[in-house]
Order: structure tokens, then sequence, then C-alpha cells
């Protein structure tokens, strides 16, 4: 490590420490709680409407359906078994009963797509973004790049058990990771999503957030976070043996915080090289270009 960066590090560190201690009691989000039921807290417009489609659609359906194929099973055990039926009935078609149970599940898909479609066009209609964040999936860590705020990258690494004894740190196992993705709230993020290698998935279930990182090609979406917190998600595509290990960890501060750790990163963390135009894969739109995993590596 350079001596800048050591530098650099031990000012971010002693400027937590002195002057936002407060970062430290920020709610978290994404770690098992004992008695825990339902999806992690929305705290974006996309996970609040994916929730309600979850609580209010999904939900209701999925109990009102089980309940009735469990009452028609009871029902059949009990009206047609053999003691009560020796002699069993040939019956094999009833119009009225094919059309109900083929019109009746048309009816539902209808009703479940309907705010289904909405959703979907809402997390692919990427409003004007306050800022870009760049994800790149490898076997298996995530690096990210911050092309807004002086395109300096760094790799984000699950914090081993041994790590946190040596560090003498209270991590949460499987999901803490030795750097943070910091955001402001308030603001409309685009993140760009891709891979190194093979397929990953960059998934935070509060943001309403999960797309593939496919390698050769960006895939888009964006959120806007509500208010400030720790958030914890995983890669959600299996990946290979250690797909378990690689979680996200994103702190999303007040834009005067983000301000103030993007000085402190700009000295902490390299800076990537912009690569040229026709060497960097698009998004599916074509609207943007994204630098080569390749080139993503961080001196560490």
């Amino acid at each position: 490590m350079s001596l800048k960066r050591l530098l650099a590090q031990a000012a971010w560190v002693l400027g937590v420490t002195c002057g936002g201690g407060a970062a430290f009691a920020q709610e978290v989000i994404g770690e098992p709680k004992p008695d825990q039921l339902g999806l992690q807290p929305p705290v974006t417009a996309l996970a609040e409407e994916l929730d309600w489609i979850h609580n209010a659609i999904l939900t209701p359906i999925i109990f009102v359906i089980a309940i009735f194929v469990m009452l028609l099973l009871l029902y059949v055990m009990y009206r047609f078994n053999a003691k009560r039926n020796p002699v069993p009935s040939k019956v094999t078609h009833n119009t009225m009963l094919e059309i109900a149970w083929t019109g009746i599940p048309v009816l539902i898909l209808v009703l479940i797509a309907i705010p289904s479609f909405r959703l979907l066009y809402n997390q692919l209609e990427i409003p004007k973004p306050d800022m870009t964040i760049k994800a790149i999936g490898h076997q298996w860590y995530w690096s990210y790049v911050y092309p807004d705020n002086g395109n300096f990258t760094f790799d984000a690494r699950m914090v081993t058990a041994e790590d946190a004894v040596a560090k003498e740190k209270n991590v949460i196992r499987l999901l803490d990771t030795d750097e943070e993705v910091v955001l402001p709230v308030g603001k409309n993020i685009r993140i760009q999503i891709t891979s190194e290698d093979v397929i990953h998935s960059w998934t935070i279930p509060s943001f309403g957030v999960k797309h593939d990182a496919t390698p050769g090609r960006v895939n888009e979406s964006w959120f806007n976070i509500e208010k400030p917190g720790i958030y914890y998600g995983q890669c959600s595509e299996l990946c290979g043996v250690q797909h378990a290990y690689m979680p996200i960890k994103v702190r999303a501060v007040t834009p005067e915080e983000f301000d103030a750790w993007v000085k402190e990163a700009q000295g902490k963390f390299d800076k990537l090289d912009a690569p040229a135009a026709s060497a960097a894969p698009t998004s599916t739109d074509g609207s943007s270009a994204l630098a080569s995993a390749t080139q993503v590596q961080t001196a560490n």
C-alpha cells in the first residue's frame, strides 16, 4: 500500500471517528433478525411498489388458492374414496368445469399483470440521473467505479471471520465487506452493471433492484434512496463455488456527508483511466459506455 493511500485511510478513519460518529449508529437493514417475516423494509419508490404488489396482491392470491386446493383435496378424499364409490364414475368431460378452470386462472394472471407491467416500466424507465455508479462482478467480489466523482474505483470483498477477529471488528457474517459503497440520499442514482467472467446479479432488496451482471453487456437500473442507513444485498445468480460469499454493502448518507466522503475517496482509491470509446461495451439502449471489467483493478 502506498504512503498516499495509507495517509488517506488514516484521515478517513479519524474524520469519521471525530466528526461523523453518528454514521456508525445508522439503521442497519438487510441483516437477519429474530422472528423476521416478509421482505426487507423498502426505502425507494420502486421497492415500495414492489412491496405493495407482494403484500396486497400476490400473498392474498397465493393464500386463497392454497386454502381452496386443500379444501378441494379433502372433499375429494371424503366424497370419492373407494368405500363410498365402489363403482367409479366414467365421466371424462365437463364443459362448464373446463371453461372455469381455464378462465379463472387467466383472470388471475391479468389481475397480477396490470400492476406488474407498471412496476417493470418504472424500473426500466430511468429518470434523469443525478449521478452514475458502475458495478462489475468478479468471481467472487464486486468492483465499483464512480465516473461522475473523479472516476475512482475500488474492490469490495467479504470480510471473513478471520479478518474480523484480526481487526477486532464487529461484522455481520457473510454480509459485511472491506469497502462500502457510499451513496447520497434523495438523488436519482443510475447503476450500470456488468461482469468480468460469469453471470452475477447485483441485488439490494430494500432498493427494489435486482439485475444480472453479464459479461460483455451492460444492464442499467436506478433508485432514489429515501433515508440514510446501511443496506445489504448479495449476488443472486449462481456463479460458482463461492457464490454465497459475494455480499453487497451500501451506506446511504446525506449529500453533505457524501461530498466529504468523495474527497477522501479520491485520495484513498485508484483512478481509472478512461478507455477508448470503441473498446467499451455499450448499454442496452446504446447511450453509455462502461469501462472493460479487466481494467477495473485496485492496488490494495
